[in-house]
This record gives C-alpha cells, structure tokens and sequence, in this order.
C-alpha cells in the first residue's frame, strides 16, 4: 500500500469525525467526502446526499462491483468521556461518532477505489457512500439500488459491504423486525379492582410470546431469536392501566420473510403488533458466489452476522466486510486504530485483484 493513501484516508476520517451527520443530517459530510474525492482526481456524483464514484474505464457492457458504506451515524452516547466530535491527537487511533462505524469502511474502501481506480479491470469498480443507513431512510442504500437509482448502482451485479468486521467476511445477515405491542383493556381504580388490567394482558402476550420457538433452523444461522425487549404502562400506583405498550425485537433468517412472521406472531396475542416496517429481510450471500469463492481463496474467515446493514436494500449478491469491530459501534468513546485502516486498504485492493481473477476464469468456464 501507498503510504499517501493511508494519510489522506486517516486526514479524512478526522474531518469526518468533527462533522455531525446523525441520519437525515448528513448533508455537511456528504459536501465534505465529494469535494475530497474530487480533490483526489475521482469523478463523484451525488444523489440528494449519496456519493456514487465510477471507475475511470467504466463500461455499461461489463459486470460492476459496488464498494458501498454509510456515511451518517447514531446520535452520541451521553457516556462519552470527551467530545464526540473530537478525534484527538494520538496518531495511532482515531476517537470519536462515526470512526468505527461506518467511518472506517468508507475511507478504506475509498483508498482502495482510489488505488484501482485507472486500472483496466475486466469489471467495472463502483464506489457508493449511501445516507441514512442507521434509520433505514428510503433516500440512501434503497434509492440507489432501486429501479429508479443511478444505473452504476442499479445495475450493479455484486456488492461489498463495508461494515466492522475486523476485515472477517460476514456471508449471512440476520433480517431485523421491530414489532411495537399493543395490549387494550379498561382503566379503573385499585382499590376497588375496577376494570379490565392491560398490563396482565401484555404480560400473558409476552409470555406466549417468550415460549414461542421457530420451527424452521438456518443451515448458516441457525435459530430466528425473538426478545421482548421494552414495556410501559399505567400512570399512578392506584389506577388501572387501560393500555400497555411493549416492543418486540425478531433477529430472522433466510428461512423467514417479515410478513409471515407478522401473522404468526399476531395470531398468538389478544395484544395488537405493529411492524415498524416490513423491509428488513435477512440476506445470505449465493453459494456459488464469485466473492464467496475468493473469500475462500484468500482464507478469510467467515461468519454469520447478527446485525443488519445497506445488504438486505442492496438486493444483490453480496458480503459485509470491513475494518474494526462491531462490537465498539453504537457505544460511547468509539474508536479506530490507523493500523486497521492500513490493513483494510490493503485487503481490500487484494480481494478486489484476486475477484476479477476469479470472475474472469468462471466465465471462461462457463460457469458463472
């Protein structure tokens, strides 16, 4: 690797960092990365507050690879023992909202774009900085894959995720559904037993709900786990409650869509459940895969990845890897070392070289 590529993408994710871009507030960042790739002699377009990046020798009538990552973030943790916003001075780590996740996958993924940018490739290589990941918004990742995004995207045959993953190849993604419980009764007083206790009636829900177990089982995920993981209800210690309220939380697999599991659930309970939405499918990447086939040339481990992503808006065939560590996301004091930028610019341009390789033979072979 290039030393300039590890200082420009370290000197951007700083600038990232000091930027607030909590999802539908990513307008400032998306400006900020546009113009640094532009500066970088990359050809960038923007869509409302996504930044799709074609290769320099893009042809229409070539496959394309998207490297794709998000570009906003969570709000902050109140547990942060500094400024959020302030990636502070040790060369060695970069601090702050949005290092870790997704920061350190767009610039790594950019460098490698960057390194690979000129060469003639038998594919086309597709850099997409998509908005609001974190709130799965309907104007980052699901615009740019959809029928009526960019054709770089929309076109686009396989996908590389940038999501922390210490640079492991997630290959399998749990699908996420969010069901918001609903237990109607009566409200009366206490003292007299009145009415009819929406907190007993969601309590019993929660409990059916607690003993329910999927019958199907994922070769790659295993088990669909499901967790009540909210409750509120009643408003003073001698009234009671006339309605309940409860959150539920489905980690699915491929075995499932989001909408039959919404009617089983719902045939269980007296309590209404409302899906939050019903577009959080489970994804897995294709057995015959080119990229699975080059994660096992390359001997990268694989995984099956319990958090969700851009890969079920993508559509297409794909894995999540990326630098850093999943676990450090979405918590106060996030960080990320420069070495795993380092590493992951390298790995990156190496599966990218070893994936046209292999590409390029199945379809000599006639097998892809």
């Amino acid at each position: 690797m290039m030393d300039f590529l590890l200082n420009d993408a370290v000197a951007l994710l700083r600038g990232m960092v000091a930027v607030p871009s909590e999802s539908f507030q990513e307008e400032e960042v998306a400006s900020l990365l546009f113009h640094s790739l532009k500066g970088w002699g990359l050809a960038p377009a923007r869509y409302g507050n996504n930044i799709v990046c074609k290769c320099r020798n893009y042809c229409a009538s070539k496959p394309s690879l998207v490297l794709d990552a998000h570009i906003d973030t969570v709000a902050p943790s109140s547990g942060y023992t500094g400024d959020p916003f302030d990636s502070g001075d040790d060369p060695s780590v970069i601090f702050g909202l949005g290092s870790n996740d997704d920061g350190g996958s767009v610039v790594s993924l950019a460098a490698a774009f960057r390194a690979l940018d000129s060469r003639n490739l038998p594919i086309n290589l597709i850099l997409a900085l998509s908005s609001e990941e974190e709130k799965s918004g309907p104007s980052g990742a699901s615009a740019l894959y959809g029928d009526t995004g960019p054709e770089e995207t929309r076109n686009a045959s396989w996908v590389i995720v940038g999501e922390p993953t210490g640079m492991d190849a997630a290959v399998g993604e749990r699908g996420l559904l969010v069901l918001d419980g609903t237990a109607q009764g009566k409200s009366g007083h206490a003292a007299r037993s009145e009415g009819v206790n929406a907190l007993y009636i969601a309590l019993d829900d929660i409990q059916k709900l607690r003993d329910f177990r999927f019958d199907r089982i994922s070769p790659v995920m295993g088990q669909t786990a499901l967790n009540v993981t909210q409750i509120n209800a009643g408003s003073a210690h001698n009234v009671i409650p006339g309605e309940c309220h409860f959150t539920v939380d489905v980690r699915f697999t491929e075995q499932y869509e989001p909408g039959e599991i919404l009617e089983m659930l719902s045939g269980l309970c007296r309590s209404s459940l409302v899906p939050r939405n019903l577009r959080n499918r489970a994804s897995a990447t294709r057995t015959d895969s080119p990229l699975l086939k080059t994660v096992e040339e390359l001997g990268i481990r694989t995984f099956c990845s319990p958090t969700s992503s851009n890969w079920m808006r993508t559509g297409r065939d794909a894995i999540k890897m990326g630098p850093g560590e999943s676990s450090r996301s979405h918590r106060a004091d996030e960080y990320i070392l420069v070495s795993e930028i380092g590493e992951a610019i390298d790995k990156y341009i190496t599966f990218i070289e070893t994936f046209c390789n292999v590409n390029t033979l199945e379809q000599r072979n006639g097998l892809h």
